[in-house]
């Protein structure tokens, strides 16, 4: 879950496009997506699917890519996100 600052919205989405090109040139990334919450200003959900884990906490995180991910997006945020990690239960 992300939470926007109030009035920052347009402008965040506007910088998550130019963002989502640096993620998905990613070595393990494989798809994301962004929605907006319908109830609640400045509430979205961000789900990326990483073939792997590393693919994400390391391949991602300690690249330079993710620098710049980190000045277009994290002054965004207030509270700044909690990051979890999920996997696929087969039904």
């Amino acid at each position: 879950m992300l939470h926007v600052k109030p009035g920052m919205e347009s402008e965040f989405e506007s910088s998550f496009k130019t963002a989502s090109k640096i993620i998905s040139s990613i070595k393990g990334y494989l798809s994301h997506e962004l929605h907006r919450c319908i109830e609640v200003n400045g509430k979205y959900l961000l789900l990326v699917r990483w073939e792997t884990l590393e693919s994400h906490t390391v391949e991602f995180r300690s690249s330079a890519d993710y620098q710049e991910w980190k000045k277009l997006l994290h002054h965004f945020y207030e509270p700044f996100p909690t990051v979890e990690h999920f996997e696929a239960v087969e039904i």
